[in-house]
């Protein structure tokens, strides 16, 4: 967590992102980023996603091998009902 300073930026404000940030998430000069406002009134910035099929495919995959098949839902709600 780091405090900012918000600055006067001709008519506009602004707040300079230090450039450890700026490199963690890889934004350079002239990328946009999507601002968010939250219920709390949290203002959160990123990139716009730069989703990969591929990439998710397999963390997908790594994902469902470390997850336990259980008993199906259904299956159980069937063996719980009563008539």
């Amino acid at each position: 967590m780091m405090n900012l300073q918000i600055a006067k930026w001709g008519n506009s404000l602004a707040v300079r992102i230090p450039a450890d940030y700026v490199r963690q998430i890889g934004a350079k000069e002239g990328d946009q980023l999507v601002a968010h406002l939250g219920a709390d009134g949290a203002l959160n910035l990123s990139l716009p996603s730069r989703w990969n099929r591929k990439a998710f495919a397999q963390e997908l995959a790594q994902e469902t091998k470390a997850l336990p098949m259980g008993t199906s839902v259904i299956e159980q709600l069937r063996q719980e009902v009563r008539y």
